[in-house]
């Protein structure tokens, strides 16, 4: 963080499109100020590229206006998106239109200074017009209150009435007025409050967070989908563990997930205890985030050797969304709470991926998830995060690696990944041994990948064919067929041919009296 002076605030200010807005502003005889989060990014030394500007007039109006001086400018006028129920309006622009210092584009958002009142049932407000000070005592919280002034006159001027630079300063989350009238007016604040002190590192002071907990039911009035918003943004925060700790701490968890809920506390019989689930998920989290972040920087490394190379060849491209590796890392155990036993010598949780695997798309739907590819995503890593595990207690063989890929594929990278996070165990010896046979495993991957695995392991005589070959309708016959050729494939009895599963297939529906 940086304390900016009054006049370094100008200098930060002092670019085409700010100039712009303001002399627009006073054109109109309107205050306007830039507010919220691009203000405190600018302490936080943090590129903002979404500028949220408050006038105390018509939003709309504004925004009109400040596009027809684009156009007087530039011969281009931008589309102006308005929301007249909000009395609000957006811009994106570009270096089309007017020097953005470097942006490739911006999103303007203009409203009319308000003041708000809810219903105990709803977080929609009703609203009036209101002043400056009426608009920053709505705000969620200190540090997305502050303002600074556009106006020729006063241009620069910080108007920070509750004290956000030293909420920003000591790294405190707390809202500007009484915080459970805050979050009772709108629960979903709950959720932003734990996000933005999970994305800043910051610390919920302690009357907002009391409030969290007294008001926490409230956050049954919100839809799923907003709840989902924030969640998704608090997994994809460089340390999401933390946010996951206060959610848990002050209530929420339970309401929002308690299927991760469910996994945090430890049941003790004759002085044994199982290790924290809850804890355990979160180590796996951070791991898994930490090993992303590795593997983007090595990913960058390789691209831009590869761009400085003659051929400028594309570097490969990744599929996978780095969010749903991390929802599969937070979800991996949830199977645990309902597969716990006492086998009168220890806790045991047999099956516990298989019950996960099945809790998934319950909890996807509940939650209004994608249930598309994103959702079988999970749901497989879930199911299949035991299988390398066991493929490491015994010894290693090609036919087990071999049923592995081809039961996962083409997620068995992030599998192996999540594996490797889950290695959490304090014994050093033991996560040694673990980490030792997960190479082993990892190293027959890369074998089979260096041999095309697709083509190893995808027989080469297709269903249609083999109804063909013995004048079979589809049903179990046909399914027994490709089973035996998969089997032998996997277990590296035949080779991929046809030739070779041509005699397999004859013996096998000898065997089935297919065939005479």
């Amino acid at each position: 963080m940086k304390l900016l002076t009054d006049e370094e605030l100008r200098v930060c200010l002092s670019t085409d499109l700010f100039r712009l807005i303001g002399s627009v502003a006073d054109e109109l005889g309107y205050e306007c100020y830039t507010i919220g989060g691009y203000v405190r990014d600018l302490f936080l030394e943090r590129r903002s590229s979404d500028i949220d500007c408050v006038v105390v007039g018509s939003g709309i109006k504004m925004a009109e206006a400040v596009a027809d001086a684009l156009y007087r400018r530039c011969h281009h006028r931008p589309h102006v998106a308005t929301y007249a129920n909000f009395g609000t309006a957006q811009i994106r622009l570009s270096n089309r239109f007017i020097d953005l210092g470097g942006d490739e584009e911006v999103e303007l958002e203009f409203v009319g200074a308000r003041k708000e009142s809810y219903s105990h049932d709803s977080r929609k407000p009703v609203v009036e017009d209101g002043t400056l000070e009426d608009d920053q005592n709505r705000r969620d919280f200190t540090i997305n209150a502050m303002a600074l002034c556009l106006n020729h006159d006063r241009f620069g001027e910080l108007v920070d009435p509750f004290d956000g630079l030293y909420d920003l300063e000591d790294g405190i989350i707390r809202t500007p007025l009484d915080p459970d009238i805050t979050f009772s007016d709108d629960p979903l604040r709950m959720l932003r409050c734990i996000r933005f002190a999970t994305r800043f590192n910051f610390l919920i002071e302690n009357e907002t967070f009391e409030a969290l907990e007294r008001n926490k039911g409230r956050i049954k009035i919100i839809s799923a989908e907003r709840i989902i918003d924030e969640l998704n943004k608090i997994l994809l925060c460089d340390h999401p563990s933390k946010g996951f700790v206060d959610l848990e701490r002050c209530g929420l968890l339970e309401i929002i997930l308690p299927e991760v809920h469910a996994l945090e506390g430890v049941q003790t019989v004759n002085g044994r205890g199982h290790k924290d689930n809850f804890y355990h998920t979160l180590e796996v989290l951070e791991n898994v985030v930490k090993a992303q972040k590795e593997a983007a920087a090595q990913t960058e490394e390789t691209e831009t050797a590869k761009q400085s190379e003659a051929d400028r060849s594309e570097p490969e491209k990744t599929v996978t969304d780095p969010l749903w590796l991390r929802w599969a890392a937070l979800l991996h155990d949830i199977g645990k709470p309902k597969c716990k036993q006492w086998d009168g010598k220890g806790w045991t949780f047999y099956n516990h991926d298989l019950v996960g695997k099945r809790m998934v798309p319950k909890l996807f739907k509940r939650m209004k998830l994608p249930t598309d590819e994103r959702m079988k995503y999970v749901e497989t890593l879930v199911g299949m995060h035991m299988r390398p595990q066991a493929i490491a207690d015994d010894e290693v063989t090609d036919s087990a690696v071999r049923r592995l890929v081809h039961d996962v594929s083409p997620y068995i990278d992030d599998l192996m990944l999540l594996c490797s996070a889950d290695i959490t165990s304090k014994n050093m010896l033991k996560k040694a041994w673990f980490q030792e046979n997960y190479r082993a495993v990892k190293e027959k991957i890369s074998d089979l990948k260096a041999r095309d695995y697709v083509r190893l392991l995808q027989p080469v005589i297709t269903g249609d064919e083999i109804m063909q070959l013995f004048h079979l309708s589809p049903g179990p016959m046909v399914g027994e067929l490709k089973k035996a050729m998969k089997d032998a494939i996997l277990d590296n009895q035949v080779e991929n041919e046809h030739a070779a599963l041509m005699e397999l297939l004859k013996s096998k529906a000898k065997d089935l009296g297919i065939l005479k």
